[in-house]
């Protein structure tokens, strides 16, 4: 299946990588990395996950404290957002919504 980044979800990334880079050099290159190989994995097993708030999808990350929030659409996966999982419930379902 096909795996589309939006927009919103490379926004997110990248507020992610700011965070961790600001922590130690090069952490934020790391996070990148880690998310990007979570949402290829998505590849395999898109649709597989547990569906939350409307008909998004969330994958939890492996290595960081993250969810990969996405939608199957139209046979295509799409990654609407990456958000930290440390954050109130309520801002990530405004995030979402």
């Amino acid at each position: 299946m096909r795996v589309r980044i939006l927009r919103s979800a490379h926004v997110s990334i990248m507020e992610g990588f700011d965070f961790y880079e600001n922590q130690e050099s090069g952490l934020g290159s790391r996070f990148v990395s880690s998310i990007m190989s979570d949402i290829r994995s998505l590849r395999i097993s898109g649709g597989g996950h547990q569906i939350i708030s409307g008909s998004y999808r969330r994958k939890v990350c492996k290595k960081f404290p993250f969810s990969i929030y996405y939608k199957v659409e139209h046979s295509e996966i799409n990654v609407y957002r990456v958000l930290d999982n440390r954050r109130d419930p309520e801002w990530i379902s405004e995030r979402l919504n």
